[in-house]
């Protein structure tokens, strides 16, 4: 007999429960790695829709009145792009998507408490991808309706907004807190993955269709959303009405059952709760039963029935879906809102902006610019999983990202100098202002989200996860709509001020996280999160 190959050995090494694990942990990465990827097309085809048209408009000044097709043929901006004030117009969608999500955000956790992970996921993300392949059809139809695209924008921010609280909630259910930062921190390169595929989608079709830039994203993001209908697993136990009626397929009655009562031949089952019942079992004999989950509802007439095992389940009561103002109460809630507020204006102006200050400060096409944008993701990736890391042997979030953010903010003024020295040192320099940016918003949304949300208060409410996750997002994401708006009305008088924003904004978020460092430092609990920690909740 030839002997197992060390691959299937490897396979069958892993229980039922790991598989479901991995399962869950890759359907939850490829579904918000679709939402992320069908958001970066618009920072991608903005130096599309303004494309340097001052040379254009210089040329048609000095051009004879014989030529007047030359400006035409040269200015291919987009309407209403084309005018002096785009920057103003692209901050204005930016900020239109944006603050839609952000308000959206709060909404968002409350519903996804309430509702089904599954569906609201499911419906999220068929109309995220509609509203996507809408904005690509405004090339495809000529559409030069600012109004339109804003509208677009606005449906689509809001839709997006179900994406994260349900993932959020669906990986938390299934990993407990042992390794959750270094299990966080890899799941979450989600974020990055996302945006790199995007770029390079998007960078693909952008010279030559930008529609198709937006509406091949819109159809995966779609196509995932069946996929998530299929295949998601909300909680653990979900599965186990599945293996009960899988351990016993085709087995029948025993040959010694009853056939029935005076002619009756059904078996009835009925909930009842805090209610006494008399059975008459035996003619002679009457017995209460209180607070049985499941009884056997049988004739009134005495009757004799024989004697059989019964199994009685206890229902356990189910926790009821912490309020808004009892998530806010959470310690470190509002502290680590407030720091991603300013930690995600940095990281979403990056997002929105880099393709463009690339183009104008390395002066590169748009699907250059595009592709070297990545690297900046490719950095967050690697600071996202080394903030978890640090944080799960240290055992202090507040400290992990404290420390980040301290070395963020001079890297953002180094990469404001060295972007204009070559194609090399920009390589190197977006690789760690990635790292350093993105290290603590993975952190703070993962992690510490999923740690605040089975807070020790809650007293094993799983249930407030969501909406503590909106919440965290939800802040964060006011500061994701003022770092777009305030780039673009500040880049006009020089992109200085933008990384000076970005300077200021890091800094802010530094001292908003000093009191719950000082607690780490101080507090003798403090520790490494070790896997004795790893449990269901």
């Amino acid at each position: 007999m030839a002997s197992v190959p060390p691959g299937i050995r490897l396979l069958v090494s892993f229980d039922r429960d790991q598989w479901y694990r991995a399962l869950t942990f890759l359907l939850t990465f490829l579904l918000y790695t679709s939402f992320h990827l069908s958001r970066k097309p618009i920072s991608i085809v903005k130096s599309e829709l303004h494309r340097n048209c001052s040379a254009a408009n210089e040329l048609s000044t000095m051009a004879s009145s014989s030529l007047p097709s030359l400006h035409s043929a040269t200015d291919c901006s987009w309407k209403p792009f084309d005018k002096s004030n785009y920057k103003q117009l692209l901050g204005a969608m930016d900020y239109s998507f944006l603050c839609a999500y952000a308000v959206g955000m709060y909404l968002s956790g409350i519903i996804g408490e309430r509702m089904p992970i599954r569906l609201y996921l499911t419906v999220g993300m068929l109309t995220s991808g509609l509203f996507t392949c809408l904005f690509g059809l405004g090339y495809v139809y000529n559409i030069h309706n600012l109004g339109f695209y804003i509208f677009v924008q606005v449906a689509n921010g809001l839709v997006q907004t179900t994406g994260w609280p349900s993932v959020v909630t669906c990986i938390s259910n299934w990993f407990g807190k042992g390794r959750r930062g270094l299990i966080m921190g890899l799941w979450n390169s989600h974020t990055s993955v996302g945006n790199i595929l995007g770029s390079l989608i998007a960078g693909y079709w952008v010279s030559s269709n930008w529609g198709l830039s937006f509406i091949v994203p819109g159809i995966i993001i779609a196509v995932m959303g069946v996929v998530c209908f299929l295949f998601l697993i909300e909680h653990p136990d979900d599965l186990k009405s599945v293996h009960a009626q899988s351990s016993s397929p085709g087995k029948s009655a025993p040959a010694n059952s009853w056939n029935g009562v005076n002619g009756h031949t059904e078996v009835y089952l009925q909930y009842k709760d805090n209610k006494t019942q008399v059975y008459h079992y035996h003619e002679d004999s009457v017995q209460s039963r209180k607070s049985y989950d499941t009884e056997l509802l049988l004739p009134r007439d005495s009757v004799c029935v024989p004697m059989q095992p019964v199994v009685v389940v206890k229902r356990e009561p189910q926790p009821s879906a912490i309020s808004f103002m009892g998530a806010l109460r959470i310690p470190g809630v509002i502290e680590f809102s407030l720091c991603l507020l300013f930690a995600k204006l940095v990281s979403y102006t990056f997002l929105f902006w880099l393709p463009l200050y690339i183009t104008k400060a390395a002066h590169l096409d748009a699907k250059k610019a595009g592709d070297l944008s990545t690297l900046f993701d490719v950095g967050g990736i690697v600071g996202g999983i080394l903030a978890g890391v640090i944080s799960d042997k240290l055992g202090k979030r507040a400290t992990t990202c404290a420390v980040m953010l301290l070395l963020a903010a001079p890297t953002l003024y180094g990469f404001s100098m060295i972007s204009e020295l070559g194609l090399g040192p920009t390589i190197g320099m977006l690789l760690v202002c990635g790292g350093l940016v993105n290290g603590p918003y993975s952190l703070i949304t993962t992690a510490v989200s999923a740690d605040l949300g089975t807070h020790k208060s809650l007293k094993g409410n799983a249930r407030a996860l969501s909406t503590v996750t909106a919440i965290i997002d939800g802040t964060g994401s006011v500061g994701a709509a003022l770092g777009p708006l305030l780039a673009g009305l500040l880049s006009p008088g020089g992109w200085d001020q933008v990384f000076y924003m970005l300077m200021i904004a890091d800094f802010l978020a530094l001292l908003l996280l000093l009191r719950l460092v000082t607690q780490e430092l101080t507090s003798n609990k403090s520790r490494p999160i070790s896997a004795v920690e790893l449990k269901e909740h």
